[in-house]
């Protein structure tokens, strides 16, 4: 029985709080009333969304001590009791493990480590890469900042073209980038957005010239001219959770759902990179998704010391595509939680909730973006089920749904994800 790894995934997740205490021997909880057994029929692997699920659970049982045990790195048993009134209980001591293995004194959620950063435009960054960190923050961090627009914060009232007032590859603004302590190639950072709202109460979408899926570029090369370059001014209705704009004669106006998320969270890319704030890959970067949100979990594979991780390129809303080359675009406040999964690889980025798992491609062409994000939930679904290749091949062919999330930037980039309780039973 492998408890330590159970316990220090536990306290990465922010499982052992005061609300709910995790112990490691069945001594610990002798006196206490047993409310839930939420053991798994068969040992699953632990990780943080795991940690968190039997955390809920737990809470949702009237529990406040999780006893939790691992078997061959797997989560083996997990039960939920009410421990507050048994003193023997509370006293027990601690299990006899290694200093490192240890976990520390039970604290209130709201005593984890708080970064409030807002930074300055001068501070602002405009590649993956290449530049120092803005701060050094602690494993299981609450970052608590704010991000500038894709214009750069150039565009402010109607009438103004953003090819006109804004710097030359000043697109998608980073705030950032954060030296995660302790991060090194080969683990991975679990960033779970927490709040994400806007931070003016308008949102701005363009057209530019040589881009959009709809216009002549560099690489669909047309005779006809560039599209017009367009801009339209969304006001934000908080109350109705939508977005408003009007025709560019003003005769004819429209709604979009309010749907905030960060169109750019990435990491460095490995080998000395700088990457474009425009462009999407492995690494994270400018991916456009909807689904990096509120509530979600996204995993990113460290490919430096300390992964130097940033975010910006706020948007309010976005329909599948992108497809005039902007979301309705706009400066955000966001408060995200960094935790580090060490000594796991993650070599594309995957997105999770209790309810859905999500695999990001990118690439050109389209389907190259979408064989990416296909492979990487065969391979996932091998790790959350154990079935071979063929069969996971099989199962995502019949249970996956693969919006095209965007087809305008340098690299497109594919969503494939497959709801949690189609997943194959043991």
């Amino acid at each position: 029985m492998r408890v330590s790894i159970a316990l220090a995934l536990a306290l990465a997740a922010g499982v052992a709080a005061a609300d709910v205490r995790v112990v490691s021997r069945s001594e610990e909880v002798r006196a206490c009333r047993l409310l839930a057994d939420l053991s798994p029929s068969e040992p699953e692997e632990v990780g943080i969304m795991a940690m968190n699920d039997l955390k809920k659970r737990a809470q949702t049982a009237g529990g406040d001590t999780l006893l939790v045990a691992v078997k061959q790195g797997r989560l083996d048993a997990a039960k939920a009791y009410l421990c507050a009134t048994r003193g023997a209980a509370e006293s027990a001591p601690a299990p006899a493990t290694a200093p490192a293995a240890t976990p520390a004194p039970a604290t209130a959620r709201g005593s984890r480590p708080v970064l409030r950063y807002v930074p300055k435009h001068e501070d602002l960054k405009y590649t993956f890469g290449g530049v120092p960190p803005a701060a050094h923050v602690a494993p299981g961090t609450r970052i608590v900042s704010w991000t500038e627009d894709c214009y750069d914060g150039a565009v402010t009232k109607p009438g103004q073209l953003p090819t006109k007032v804004q710097l030359p590859g000043h697109d998608n603004p980073q705030t950032g980038p954060f030296f995660v302590d302790g991060a090194e190639p080969g683990d991975t950072l679990a960033i779970r957005i927490e709040k994400l709202e806007p931070a003016r109460d308008h949102g701005i979408s363009s057209s530019f010239p040589g881009f959009g899926a709809m216009n002549a570029t560099d690489r669909t090369a047309l005779l006809h001219p560039d599209l017009p370059e367009t801009v339209w001014f969304y006001q934000v209705d908080r109350a109705k959770s939508v977005l408003r704009t009007r025709s560019t004669d003003g005769r004819h106006s429209w709604e979009v759902p309010l749907a905030p998320f960060l169109g750019c969270l990435g990491v460095s890319p490995a080998n000395g990179e700088a990457r474009s704030t425009v462009v999407p890959d492995s690494f994270g970067g400018n991916m456009d998704c909807p689904e990096v949100r509120a509530g979600n979990t996204i995993y990113l594979g460290v490919r430096v010391p300390g992964a130097l991780l940033s975010f910006g390129d706020g948007h309010f809303g976005m329909g599948d595509g992108e497809i005039i080359g902007t979301a309705v675009e706009g400066a955000m406040n966001v408060e995200l939680t960094v935790d580090l999964i060490k000594g796991r690889e993650t070599p594309w980025p995957r997105i999770e909730n209790d309810d859905w798992m999500m695999s990001v491609g990118a690439g050109r062409p389209l389907e190259d973006a979408a064989r990416v994000a296909f492979k990487d939930m065969i391979q996932w679904v091998r790790e959350k089920t154990g079935v071979s290749e063929m069969d996971a091949y099989q199962f995502v062919s019949q249970a996956a749904r693969a919006p095209v999330v965007q087809i305008v930037d340098p690299n497109y980039t594919v969503l494939v994800k497959v709801e949690k309780s189609r997943l194959p039973a043991r």
